[in-house]
């Protein structure tokens, strides 16, 4: 391919002192268009380059970015280099084999791409049973339906060969850098005869002592979700382990719990440079010091030693080692009850002062049961519809996850049949509509029929597509819900919309998920130093003494 022509304007011309130094390497130029044509050895980029706007630099990320490599004196070319969205772990060893189970296909339909530099093997009995679960309106199917159209487009990618895998990275996911392979010929393996040879579980296990045979010293790892499946497969001496990238934490003791204890020596060792304003009832404390870097934004952060003034605050600015708290509202005080609900502890008034911010829109709420999730929540709204007019109605939803054994279909229409989920919500409402002791029999009555039209009890089912307006929204019980459900609800949201998610993460019902894979500790990791989200976790139950002995001690 022949050379593009030299270029005749004197903005145009490139020389060698351009790329000494990085801030001659964009030279200001009049503002225009012009088409810079690049030779590779294998192909050539047209690229339409703006040079006077300073955002072409940041468009092109994650895109070829030109680099100038001498080949030799007389010759210069430009060349592409691809630059990666997120830098990749060093390798520490050889890459392992990955054999998947169903049952991790059917969890997560991007597996496929979580597993890095290492490749991955489906033995044909694992599309068998894919095969078997894409029928149907359930989570379990769209997540089959969704890996079959994966395997298809890795498949269909050209050039490829069957027989030498897929490279993972071919549809664009570069954070996979490892193979494809499938079961494309009979393998030949012994188990024990007490396995029956017929079940799936079983030729999975066959399979991958088979490969370990086949690619040693190379390890061979059997993923699998069945915690059975692990016990058999480490009884017959094969290495296994757990999914574990769609856990948030290892550990739920690791959970952002909302609120930073501040040391004993904190105003010795930021109290020197401490600046203070008011600003309406609000105090505000600029520090400075080592403390500022554990903390996030709307963290909340107390103080208490004897014989020193206390401190309870909210951060509400970090730059650098430099913060800015806020003092709060004390909800404490019968003056500032809400809806007649004054809080009896710590974290209850750090809980109420965000649901009382209209600067907030997300809130999460953690706790053992008694804590007061629901009461305050439903307060807080109460006096934000029908005293402030910040929202117009209370949605109500919850997962409806059973107990025990389900006691069938519920008669009536969306509302009724969620009736017997909500007694929570009817519990808190009596002791709300009695907190008005003037009020007569019948001042009661019609206040209760004035709260019960301003809060709509709604299903997860039919949220798909819906968009919420100016709604005060209470997710309950919200610990049941997985990632996808929580993200589901949560882009539910419209203008001027709050969302509050509560649940206890000790009292999980769902199956398959735990304290590291609930919605609710997704949401709380991922919303953790958000400007306009705050999350507490209750530490003390307030229901009477004998719940919380009960928690305490079964």
């Amino acid at each position: 391919m022949p050379l593009p022509p030299a270029p005749t304007k004197r903005a145009d011309l490139l020389s060698s002192k351009d790329f000494d130094a990085p801030a001659a390497r964009t030279p200001k130029r009049p503002a225009r268009k012009q088409d810079v044509q690049v030779e590779h050895p294998t192909s050539v980029l047209n690229t339409s380059v703006r040079n006077d706007r300073p955002q072409a630099k940041a468009a092109l990320t994650h895109k070829p970015e030109l680099v100038l490599v001498s080949e030799a004196p007389a010759t210069a070319r430009l060349t592409p280099r691809v630059e990666t969205r997120s830098k990749k772990r060093a390798r520490t060893g050889p890459t392992k084999l990955f054999v998947l189970d169903t049952n991790v296909l059917l969890h997560d339909p991007m597996c496929l791409f979580r597993f890095e530099e290492h490749d991955i093997y489906l033995p044909m009995i694992v599309l068998e049973e894919l095969d078997g679960h894409k029928k149907g309106m359930t989570e379990v199917a769209r997540n089959a339906r969704q890996t079959s159209r994966t395997l298809d487009a890795l498949a269909g990618t050209p050039g490829a060969d069957i027989a030498l895998g897929f490279q993972l990275d071919s549809t664009g996911h570069r954070d996979a850098g490892g193979k494809l392979l499938f079961q494309t010929q009979p393998l030949n393996y012994t188990l024990p005869t007490s396995l029956p040879q017929g079940k799936a579980d079983n030729q999975i296990l066959g399979v991958v002592e088979a490969l370990r045979q086949k690619y040693a010293p190379r390890e061979v790892v059997l993923v699998s979700k069945d915690i059975n499946m692990r016990v058999k497969a480490r009884a017959l001496g094969l290495a296994t382990d757990d999914y574990q990238n769609d856990k948030t934490l290892e550990d739920g003791d690791l959970l952002y719990s909302g609120a930073l204890a501040l040391p004993t020596d904190f105003w010795a060792t930021h109290g020197q440079t401490v600046e203070s304003w008011q600003q309406g009832q609000h105090t505000f404390y600029k520090v400075d010091g080592p403390a500022v870097p554990s903390m996030h934004i709307n963290q909340f952060v107390f103080f208490e030693s004897p014989g020193e003034p206390s401190l309870y605050a909210r951060v509400t600015e970090i730059r650098g080692t430099t913060a800015v708290l806020k003092t709060l509202r004390d909800f404490t005080h019968l003056k500032n009850a809400v809806w007649g609900v004054t809080t009896r502890n710590r974290e209850q008034n750090f809980a109420m002062n965000l649901l009382m911010d209209p600067e907030v829109d997300f809130v999460t709420l953690t706790g053992t049961a008694g804590t007061g999730k629901t009461l305050m929540a439903l307060a807080a709204g109460l006096t934000q519809v029908l005293d402030d007019r910040r929202y117009t109605e209370i949605i109500v939803t919850r997962a409806t996850v059973s107990v025990g054994e389900d006691i069938g279909f519920l008669p009536g229409t969306e509302e009724e049949k969620m009736g017997p989920w909500m007694g929570a919500l009817d519990d808190n409402l009596e002791v709300l509509g009695k907190t008005d002791t003037n009020a007569g029999e019948w001042g009661r009555a019609a206040t209760n029929e004035l709260i019960r039209s301003r809060i709509k009890i709604k299903s997860m089912n039919f949220m798909r597509g819906r968009t919420f307006l100016n709604k005060y929204v209470i997710i309950d019980e919200a610990q049941n819900l997985t990632p996808k459900q929580m993200k589901t609800l949560i882009t539910r949201a419209g203008p001027g919309t709050k969302i509050i998610c509560m649940g206890n993460l000790a009292q999980i019902d769902t199956p398959y998920l735990t304290e590291g894979s609930s919605g609710l500790t997704f949401a709380v990791d991922k919303f953790k130093g958000w400007p306009h989200g705050g999350h507490i976790t209750l530490a003390r139950g307030e229901r009477s003494r004998l719940a919380d002995f009960a928690s305490e001690v079964l």
